[in-house]
């Protein structure tokens, strides 16, 4: 059987385009079947500015072309593996790799993939052809779990608090399985940021002095509370929201929001919290030294309840830092990502937040793993 190279059907073609003549002409002059001929005009017209698809003898030049093209597509796969494997090839067990395989088998050549990472193909089809063990099973049902909780606690937690909570749900399981599933699995939390304070200071009203100075702990309720403001941008415009937290177990006690930055708005948050915790009098409660904190109608308020006023010093937000973390865990945790059209959407957010995830199901590492509920309350129960 003749075989002919990309070059000679590429010139048949081109002639029988050239002349215009009888296909039959151009073949008989050519010595090859008519419909060979035939053949290669059909598949030239498909593919006209391709290199010519012939199957047929290259010549040495495209043979070097060929085999060049070859390595260097060889080559950038492997690299492309060794890329994504990179930390595989770190572990031991060839169980890793042979996961890794089975999870880019659809991208590349098993026999690829196991040349560049070093085993052997028998040993892979072995491993992936093996019955499940009953560690692996397990495996499996306790990382579905983890991702349920994951997906439910708005991908906040990272493996100590989904270790806690598992456990708090009855699942005895060590916690570095818990970290190595989740390694495994990509698993892991949201970074907080802290977010620079709306702190307006140049004024001349009063200052209180620093009587926190950042001691953040209290052993029982209405104790210590701290209080600030932050905002929200909306396509509306800002929101600002403050509240105050209340030292014993992080609990917000107060919360106000409005589309102004006024004293109002502090002093309906501390209104909240006296209709909400009915603090007695004596109770210290710290914020920075913002226009709205030092007003005069605020500071009236305060005495009137019987509050004991603290107040930062001056552009130190580390004074504060409990309420910075809050602000910061908010808008990380549960904000971030959220375009709100109106301020009414931006509230929603920000209540869901507060009063339903931050105080009655996210649990703190400070409060033994509680919520700030649990632990407020038990703390007034004792």
């Amino acid at each position: 059987m003749k075989q002919f190279s990309a070059e000679f059907k590429l010139q048949a073609v081109k002639r029988v385009e050239a002349t215009g003549g009888p296909v039959s002409k151009v073949a008989a002059e050519l010595g090859i079947n008519e419909n060979t001929l035939h053949g290669w005009l059909k598949k030239y017209r498909e593919k006209p500015n391709a290199p010519f698809p012939g199957s047929g003898k290259l010549s040495p030049d495209d043979e070097r072309l060929r085999k060049l093209e070859r390595e260097n597509r060889d080559l950038r796969e492997e690299n492309e593996i060794l890329k994504k494997a990179g930390s595989v090839l770190r572990e031991e067990p060839e169980i890793k790799r042979f996961k890794f395989i089975k999870a880019n088998r659809q991208t590349y050549r098993v026999e690829k993939l196991c040349k560049v990472l070093g085993v052997s193909r028998s040993g892979y089809y072995a491993w992936e052809n093996r019955p499940k063990s009953q560690r692996d099973l397990e495996n499996e049902a306790i990382l579905a779990q983890i991702e349920q909780l994951h997906q439910t606690k708005r991908h906040v937690y990272g493996c100590r608090k989904i270790y806690q909570e598992l456990r708090r749900k009855g699942l005895r399981v060590n916690h570095k399985r818990i970290e190595r599933l989740m390694k495994q699995a990509g698993i892991h939390s949201k970074t907080a940021k802290i977010f620079k304070a709306t702190t307006n200071s140049k004024h001349a009203l009063a200052v209180a002095e620093n009587l926190l100075n950042r001691e953040f702990t209290a052993s029982r309720p209405n104790q210590k509370m701290v209080s600030d403001i932050t905002y929200l941008w909306t396509e509306e415009g800002w929101l600002y929201v403050a509240a105050i937290i209340d030292l014993c177990g992080q609990r917000v006690v107060g919360l106000s929001m409005s589309e102004r930055m006024t004293k109002e708005l502090v002093m309906q948050a501390l209104d909240s919290v006296c209709k909400r915790a009915r603090p007695p009098h004596g109770v210290l409660i710290h914020s920075d030294r913002g226009s709205q904190y030092c007003s005069k109608d605020y500071q009236d308020v305060l005495k009137e309840r019987g509050f004991i006023c603290s107040m930062s010093r001056k552009g130190n937000c580390w004074d504060n830092a409990p309420m910075e973390a809050f602000w910061g865990k908010m808008k990380y945790e549960w904000l971030i990502g959220q375009r709100f059209q109106t301020r009414e959407q931006a509230r929603a957010a920000v209540f869901e937040y507060v009063e339903i995830f931050y105080n009655r199901q996210r649990i703190h590492a400070t409060n033994g793993y509680r919520t700030p509920e649990e632990y407020y309350l038990l703390a007034m129960a004792a």
